[in-house]
């Protein structure tokens, strides 16, 4: 592995917004609409009187948003009064949208935690699913550990976003320097992982940081082998990979459409978690995500963790503000943020009453 000057990681960009789009990577345009309505569930659409006419970003291709899809298709959103047009949007649009209140929730991951941290109108209110980023090699890589990774270089979407947080957090806990002017890696960013792949092959980069599903196609087709699986393997195995973000403009505003949006997400993840294969048949009957592999993706829908009404009921659910808090440390001991972890949970994290209007 040759010798690569080590970059080091502007964090000011990264909080003004140089950040990937939500999870998975890689979505649309900003802001354009493909879905309106009140999803497949008709009759309940139609008892139910429309209180709210809300727009989610909630179309970018990704097993990650399954919860978004099911929540709108399976009518969960019509039957809390919520006429939903589903978009696909990209970061900023997305980060704009919940900062001004016009997208009232946004699955996402770490990519907000530093716009929480400028003071943005952006808190998080639940959990929905553990990891769904690899970092791999090529298959004869002599790469095992971070250690190995020394002088390297890593493909990432982009640079701040949320596989750099992982790939840097990853290095940074096992002892590589991977943020600042004494950084052993260097970072490239890519904008999309069939790119970061083809640096990858072509020896350009010795190891990739990109989301699922092509992460896990490629794994599949012996085309990489996996050092670090975010959702087995520490330091995130047993903590949520993304979360629900609102805006806390809306929440204060109307904190019922809040409550009322949380109802629909919850149920949407009891019936992943009690039908995940029957949840994966819609979403790729519907064309929301585009992946060939049915079992594949149906194992990946399993393997994320999504928690049931019961497992809420029972305390078997992760704890979204203690991952908030896990995270903001973690984020906190590597240079990424610099607002003291207990500050910055008291705006990171705020508890939604599900009762509300109900």
């Amino acid at each position: 592995m040759k010798k690569v000057k080590a970059i080091s990681f502007l964090l000011a960009a990264a909080m003004t917004g140089a950040l990937l789009s939500a999870c998975a990577g890689n979505s649309g345009s900003n802001a354009q609409s493909s879905q309106s309505g009140s999803g497949s569930a008709g009759s309940a659409a139609q008892e139910t009187p429309v209180k709210w006419d809300i727009t989610i970003p909630g179309n970018n291709g990704s097993l990650c948003n399954v919860p978004t899809f099911l929540a709108y298709e399976l009518g969960y959103l019509a039957e809390e009064g919520i006429n939903a047009d589903l978009v696909s949007a990209d970061y900023e649009s997305k980060k704009v949208g919940l900062n001004n209140g016009t997208m009232p929730i946004v699955n996402g991951d770490f990519m907000y935690f530093p716009s929480i941290e400028t003071g943005l109108n952006i808190t998080v209110i639940d959990g929905l699913h553990k990891g769904c980023i690899k970092l791999e090699v090529l298959p004869d890589s002599p790469i095992e550990t971070a250690e190995d990774l020394r002088g390297g270089t890593i493909a990432v979407d982009e640079i701040g976003g949320t596989t750099y947080q992982v790939a840097a957090l990853w290095l940074e806990q096992n002892g590589v320097k991977a943020i600042g002017e004494d950084a052993e890696v260097t970072f490239l960013p890519f904008g999309d992982d069939n790119l970061s792949l083809e640096a990858l092959k072509s020896g350009q980069v010795d190891l990739v940081a990109i989301w699922d599903p092509k992460a896990s196609v490629a794994e599949k087709a012996g085309e990489v082998k996996v050092v670090l699986d975010i959702s087995t393997d520490e330091p995130f195995a047993s903590h949520y990979c993304c979360y629900l973000y609102a805006s806390t403009k809306v929440l204060k505003e109307d904190p019922e459409l809040i409550s009322a949006i949380l109802r629909a997400y919850r149920k949407a993840e009891d019936y992943i978690a009690k039908n995940p294969e029957a949840a994966t048949d819609l979403i790729l009957e519907k064309k929301y995500v585009s992946i060939e592999d049915r079992d594949l993706a149906v194992e990946l829908v399993k393997g994320y963790g999504y928690p049931s009404e019961a497992d809420f009921d029972t305390g078997k659910a992760l704890d979204a503000q203690a991952d908030v808090k896990y995270f903001a440390e973690a984020l906190h001991g590597i240079g990424y943020l610099t607002s003291d972890p207990e500050e910055y949970l008291a705006k990171a994290f705020t508890p939604v009453d599900l009762t509300l209007g109900k």
